[in-house]
């Protein structure tokens, strides 16, 4: 274990942390108001990427807001259940879950057929399970401590096939 802190704690991972955190955390500002709107995001050491149809002020104001509560004590923030960490830890488990559930069923279509009720309450079981799992996981793909992080700039790159901002960041 110590070996992972020692991986988690270096200055690029500890970065891409950070700002995948303030990514969360943005999009749960601009979640609430703009309900239904599709955002996405990418982090990177030097800051995130935000995909979605919200303009360069709305971003702006929601990364300085959740930059500001995150110091404040709202480390909750960077938890997002649209995290792909969410996504390929189910993704993984109902692999594993349908795996085991097709063992045994010999080389013939019909003997896999026959086993599709088993996997079908496995790969659910597997999403059920996940669910927590992935919540719990992100606790080392983000990190709800921005410590010194500071928003440089919100840089509008492009309006078409989607609208995309740059949030570089430094500290």
């Amino acid at each position: 274990m110590e070996l992972f802190d020692t991986l988690l704690s270096q200055p690029i991972i500890s970065r891409i942390r950070r700002n995948h955190g303030l990514e969360h955390a943005t999009i749960h500002m601009l979640s609430a108001r703009f309900r239904g709107t599709s955002l996405v995001g990418r982090s990177t050491p030097g800051g995130f990427y935000l995909y979605g149809e919200v303009t360069t002020e709305a971003v702006d104001e929601a990364a300085r807001e959740a930059l500001s509560r995150m110091k404040n004590g709202e480390h909750h923030l960077a938890i997002h259940p649209g995290c792909g960490t969410n996504f390929v830890t189910a993704g993984f488990f109902a692999a594993i879950a349908a795996f085991i559930a097709l063992l045994g069923s010999g080389r013939g279509a019909r003997s896999r057929l026959g086993r599709m009720p088993a996997v079908i309450i496995a790969t659910t079981a597997a999403l059920i399970l996940a669910q927590p799992a992935g919540f719990a996981l992100q606790q080392y793909t983000t990190s709800g401590e921005p410590g010194a992080l500071e928003i440089k700039s919100v840089t509008l790159l492009s309006r078409k096939p989607v609208t995309t901002h740059r949030v570089d960041t430094r500290g």
